[in-house]
């Protein structure tokens, strides 16, 4: 059981939280505090009429604003952010402590070295890497990064060597270093890659935004990794258009860009469309290649991840970790040997709190995250969208592409568009195909009445009425929270309790660390 204490600064709380602790006899395993003051504690799972008891005593600590369950603690989810980040790259990494001893490797060390995985490698790096004295350089007065060329396995490599300072009051401590072996072969790729003009689809982005600019200069720095990206955002923003723009930038782009729609498909479907079956595997049918043997050497794309079934989570979580598959009616092993992109218009962390989908799968997909902004928060980019879907439109149909007069563009600037590009795209479409005349009208572009400030539900909207009062609650929410970023705040403001309030929040996991604040 893991808890999260919001607190104040107040000279001895964690004692006090400490105190509570001990009266129940907790056996506490860990316990964290993080920059903003929160305190995070870690503890084997009690009796629920204990925790009934514990959560009001905590909170009636003077200083202490909330008190909550967290699936994790914040330095498991920086290990295991870390941890995913090093076995992707794909040169050997070896990390150090002060005396050589190598203390950590990633899997190209492994393989390269031939060890089993639960194989500890107890061994000085000097002893491992030639051409350049590592204890010299570790006992320094002032110990710099280093670029040197060595050789690992008697072949040569240029290292990158970094040290690992431990900030301690007014000086760093050393901790060892880092060190990031480059082959012949990779440098020469990334030397091609820099002097290179093309830059990918990318090129095609409308990025006149800060936020989309952003997004943009993050999304080419991830193409270049081969990590796994999940990609985040509304529907209709663009996600899947800056999935295969990472697929065509990266070393990936002469493999095939594939696509899994996993809310459209049953399991049974959805899990022959991924593996394939050998001949009279399936209904003694003729043998088809799965998309993992499609996206051999490329990129595989999991649309809206967060709609896949529990079952086939976990079969996808088992080819992640051993890096196999079977396919059906074939006992032989396959490897996989694609890229995979995720794209999803929920948020996963919350999928995960709430038990719909699988925390270590989520970790496994989101090596490297991407939000993509909604068009409201891209309002320096609508302007040349819109004339560029213009002239898409107008080639399609055959006519001169017509201007967008002045109040048309006023109205789609403050329009907060809550389909998105997608919404945009159609809107003009239909304006263009109905056009008289040169020009398109504020009158020709038909849109449902929408204020910036309203979430817009579709007539067509799937599921309850509940749901849709929750999610609007929860938008409102996010909205308001960074103008008024307390709980007493936003309950004046609404007209509803304190504990109201908190309940909220807390529901649908709005704090300051999740709510970009203004």
């Amino acid at each position: 059981m893991r808890l999260e204490i919001s607190c104040k600064d107040r000279k001895g709380i964690t004692q006090a939280v400490l105190d509570i602790l001990n009266e129940y006899d907790i056996d506490l395993r860990g316990i964290e505090i993080d920059e903003t003051g929160k305190i995070f504690l870690d503890f084997p799972t009690i009796e629920f009429s204990d925790f009934q008891h514990l959560m009001p005593q905590l909170r009636r600590v003077d200083g202490i604003v909330d008190v909550k369950t967290t699936p994790f603690m914040p330095i498991q989810r920086e290990r295991n952010q870390l941890h995913a980040i090093l076995q992707t790259l794909p040169d050997p990494v070896f990390s150090i402590d002060v005396n050589g001893k190598v203390v950590l490797y990633n899997d190209v060390v492994t393989s390269s070295l031939e060890l089993q995985t639960d194989q500890q490698l107890d061994i000085n790096i000097e002893e491992l890497i030639s051409g350049f004295n590592f204890i010299k350089w570790l006992s320094a007065k002032k110990v710099e990064a280093q670029t040197q060329k060595v050789q690992f396995l008697q072949q040569d490599y240029i290292a990158d060597m970094l040290p690992v300072n431990i900030p301690d009051s007014e000086t760093n401590v050393l901790a060892g270093a880092v060190i990031l072996l480059k082959s012949e072969v990779r440098l020469g790729a990334q030397i091609h890659a820099l002097r290179s003009t093309y830059s990918g689809s990318f090129d095609s982005f409308d990025a006149n935004s800060t936020a989309m600019r952003r997004v943009i200069r993050e999304a080419k720095r991830m193409s270049e990794l081969d990590g796994n990206i999940l990609i985040t955002g509304d529907t209709g923003s663009g996600k899947e258009q800056i999935a295969r723009a990472c697929h065509e930038n990266s070393a990936r782009s002469d493999g095939e860009f594939v696509t899994l729609n996993c809310a459209s498909l049953p399991d049974d479907v959805a899990e022959t469309e991924l593996f394939g079956y050998a001949d009279g595997g399936f209904e003694k049918a003729v043998g088809k290649a799965g998309l993992f043997e499609q996206a051999a050497g490329g990129t595989i794309l999991f649309d809206e991840v967060s709609e896949m079934s529990m079952s086939l989570q976990a079969k996808l979580l088992r080819v992640l970790e051993y890096g196999t598959y079977h396919q059906v009616g074939d006992s032989r092993v396959k490897y996989i040997d694609c890229r995979i992109i995720c794209t999803s218009c929920k948020d996963l962390a919350e999928a995960v709190q709430n038990g719909k989908f699988r925390e270590d799968l989520y970790y496994r997909l989101n090596v490297l995250g991407l939000a993509i902004p909604p068009l409201r928060e891209r309002k320096a980019d609508i302007v040349s969208l819109a004339n560029k879907l213009v002239l898409q439109h107008s080639k399609k149909l055959g006519i001169q592409a017509p201007k967008l007069s002045k109040p048309c563009i006023d109205y789609i600037e403050s329009y907060p568009w809550p389909g998105n590009i997608r919404q945009l795209k159609n809107a003009l479409y239909r304006a263009i195909s109905l056009i008289d005349g040169n020009e398109i009208t504020k009158e020709a572009i038909k849109l449902p009445n929408c204020s910036a400030s309203v979430t817009y539900i579709d007539e067509n909207f799937d599921g309850t009425l509940e749901q849709e009062v929750k999610r609007f609650e929860k938008d409102m929410l996010k909205r308001l929270y960074p103008s008024y970023p307390s709980t007493r705040q936003l309950a004046k403001k609404l007209g509803l309790s304190h504990t109201a309030i908190a309940n909220k929040l807390r529901e649908y996991g709005i704090s300051k660390h999740s709510v970009r604040m203004q």
